[in-house]
Parts: structure tokens; sequence; C-alpha cells
């Protein structure tokens, strides 16, 4: 069996769904000597994943995607049985942005019946995401512990879009001393601002037009801190007020944080995250940007 090579244009990426052949495709990659990057996804790509396929093809010789709908990050009442699974288009899009390995496996095989160990997340997790999505980190580690230590990879590929959880595996990566290294790529988004993100085929034209309302708020934010603003709870409150005006009235939080730990500040006096987590009817969507105060000559702090 012929280890993976760098794909080009239009190449159809090799699928496995055995554990044996991942385990013997990654074991001929390294013999061979090859740089590989790993791109974890649940599937139902859009230019968001693909982008990090780019990334990960240009920086590699050999890029291995996984497309695996993880049960585990799923809480009772979400929407594990409805998450979209579009393997056929998956692999159609994979096929043009040079993917060379794609691991496409079952649960069982992940999940083996009697399975019950899981990774603690850290305590980057506890707050936000961990505090509205009981479990849900715990269920994120494990499945990509698993997928690291199976992959053997290089370097591993994620989006800012998911800003929290990129934090929780990179500090599981460094607690545990995990041999890879994490790369975070920009969010990527829609000509009008939205992120793209699977949950948005769920959305109607009219949701959709309401969506918008995170990033609205989310640079109102933005526009605060440039005109000066510092305190947290005035922005916080004008981030709320964007999203009520979008037609958006349930929402699981916005916050200002430490863009490291993760706890929240009561001054934007230093580069801060601004996170949004809201509902739009029955689509939760979440979202963040990075907020860079200037001091009185213009220069970021």
């Amino acid at each position: 069996m012929p280890p993976p090579s760098p794909a080009t244009k239009e190449a159809p990426p090799r699928v496995v769904n055995q554990l044996t052949d991942l385990q013997q495709a990654v074991a001929q990659a390294r013999q061979a000597g090859r740089k590989l990057g790993l791109v974890p996804t649940m599937g139902a790509l859009h230019e968001g994943h693909l982008s990090l396929v780019r990334r990960a093809a240009a920086e590699c010789e050999a890029t291995l995607v996984t497309i695996f709908v993880n049960p585990t990050q799923f809480g009772p009442q979400e929407d594990f049985s409805q998450y979209p699974r579009t393997l056929e288009a998956d692999l159609q899009a994979l096929s043009e942005v040079g993917a060379g390995l794609v691991y496409n496996p079952s649960r069982e095989s992940l999940y083996p019946a009697g399975f019950s160990t899981y990774v603690d997340p850290p305590h980057v997790a506890l707050r936000w995401e961990g505090e509205h999505r009981p479990q849900h980190f715990r269920g994120v580690t494990t499945i990509v512990l698993k997928l690291f230590l199976l992959a053997q990879a290089d370097v591993a590929f994620f989006g800012q879009k998911d800003y929290q959880q990129a934090c929780v595996i990179a500090r599981m990566v460094e607690d545990l001393n995990v041999p890879i290294r994490v790369c975070v790529c920009p969010t990527v988004r829609e000509p009008d601002g939205l992120a793209l993100s699977s949950r948005n085929r769920y959305l109607n034209p009219e949701q959709r037009c309401r969506a918008q309302g995170l990033w609205n708020s989310l640079r109102a934010a933005c526009q605060c801190v440039e005109r000066g603003e510092r305190d947290a709870a005035a922005i916080l409150g004008q981030m709320r007020e964007v999203l009520f005006e979008n037609g958006i009235s349930r929402i699981d939080y916005v916050a200002l944080v430490d863009p490291q730990t993760l706890e929240p500040v009561a001054r934007i006096d230093q580069p801060t995250q601004a996170l949004v987590a809201a509902w739009v009817d029955q689509t939760r969507l979440i979202d963040n940007l990075r907020l860079e105060p200037r001091n009185p000559t213009g220069r970021k702090l």
C-alpha cells in the first residue's frame, strides 16, 4: 500500500475507514520522511474547513483530513442526529484543495463497546461554552487526543472561529506534552461578515439575515474600542443592544476576555477577545473577534 503523497488539484483523496489502514498509511508516510498535517473535521465542509486544508497542503508534504461526527461532544438536547452529513460533497471539495488522505471511521471503531476513558479538559474550558454545553469539551479533548495519537501528525490545523476550542486543544497539548504543533488559522467569513459554519445550513433567508447580528455586535465592540471606550460593561451593553436590534434575543453570552486565560476583563487596556454565542430561532451560533486598543499615538498596546 503506497504512502499518501502530496495531492494535486482535482486528485481525489484516498479514503480509509479502518483503523489498521490509517495506521499503515501513517507509518508509511512517516517512514518516507514526509511532514504530515492533520485537519480534524466533522464533515459538512465549507470554505473555512477548506482553507485549513489548503494551509496544511502548503506547509506539509502529506495532508490527512478526518471526517467524524463525534457523538461525545453533543449534549442530550443538541443536534447530533440532525447534524449535516455530506460525505460525497466533502470528498469532491477535498479533491480540489490538496487533501491526500481522508479518515472516515465508524462510531464503533473509535468508541467500541465498553469505552469509558475520557480526557478531563483544562481550566480554560470551564467558562462560556463549558458552562452552556456541559461535557462538550470533554468530548472534544477526548476525540482530538485520540486522533492525534492515531495520526502522529507534525501539525494540526484548527480555525479561529471556534476560539475557545482552539485554546482548549492548545492547552491540552502543552499540559500533556503531546508532540504536535497546533496551528490556528483565521476565521473565514461571508462577504457580509457572517462566520462560515456548518450550522449556517439550518438558516432560511430571513434567519440568515438576522444571524449577521453576531458579526455586527463584534464590530460594534471594535468600534467602541477605536473610539476610546475602555469600560468592558459599557462595551458589552452595546454588543447586546446590537444583537437585539438584529432580532436576536436569546443570548447565551457576550464576553470580553483575556485571550489566553479566557477570564473576563473589566477594562480593555490590552488585546482582548470578544466572544458571542446566541440563537437564531433553533440554531446556535458562535463568533469572536480580537480587540486591539491603541495608545494616544495610534499604536496598538
